[in-house]
């Protein structure tokens, strides 16, 4: 219904933010790690919404970016996990850290979210493992400007894995491999050899 809401912030809880557009205040729902990174109350701010639909509740759900919305409108496909279910998970890890236990099949991270069990967590990585990339939306789009070609997302995601077998946070090495501009001639071990020089930075 709503693609994104612009507005004031009126109030600000763990689970819940007050946006004022129009003069109308709208109640949006928000993991802990959307509250957490919002600016203060009378900041203006772009939420990317979904909104819930059902007999005996309207509820709005909320995010930071398009690419966390799109991580919750999967998670609400898993059969089993509803709305609230998604939006403790995402309390709970980073839409990156997410994408990670998926594809490592790390059911125990994914079930340290509040109401979400084992079993739960397993068919999360299921469901989700051939549907999500270690890469967000925005880097999947993103082109190098000077051949006007996407980047080699297949490279990006080998270095990751690599960085993260050598203990790395699946956050750490994200952040390090998104910092590297990506060029024809290099493989993942070159991807690999800059990442490791960036990451002892952070």
């Amino acid at each position: 219904m709503y693609a994104y809401i612009k507005g004031e912030i009126v109030d600000i809880t763990d689970d819940n933010l007050v946006l004022e557009c129009n003069n109308i205040g709208y109640n949006i729902r928000i993991p802990l790690s959307v509250a957490q990174r919002l600016p203060g109350i009378g900041a203006d701010v772009k939420i990317y919404t979904y909104t819930s639909v059902r007999e005996d509740a309207f509820n709005l759900f909320g995010f930071l970016s398009k690419d966390d919305l799109e991580i919750y409108k999967k998670l609400i496909a898993v059969n089993g996990i509803g709305p609230k279910g998604a939006l403790s998970i995402l309390s709970a890890m980073s839409a990156d850290d997410l994408r990670f236990a998926i594809l490592s099949g790390d059911a125990a991270a994914i079930a340290k979210a509040q109401g979400i069990g084992k079993k739960s967590a397993e068919r999360i990585i299921l469901e989700l493992r051939d549907k999500v990339s270690m890469m967000s939306k925005s880097d999947l789009d993103s082109e190098d400007l000077t051949t006007g070609t996407s980047v080699d997302t297949g490279t990006k995601n080998e270095a990751l894995e690599a960085l993260v077998s050598l203990g790395y946070t699946p956050s750490d090495a994200l952040r390090a491999v998104r910092q590297i501009e990506i060029t024809e001639d290099m493989d993942a071990g070159a991807v690999l050899k800059q990442a490791l020089k960036i990451i002892s930075t952070l």
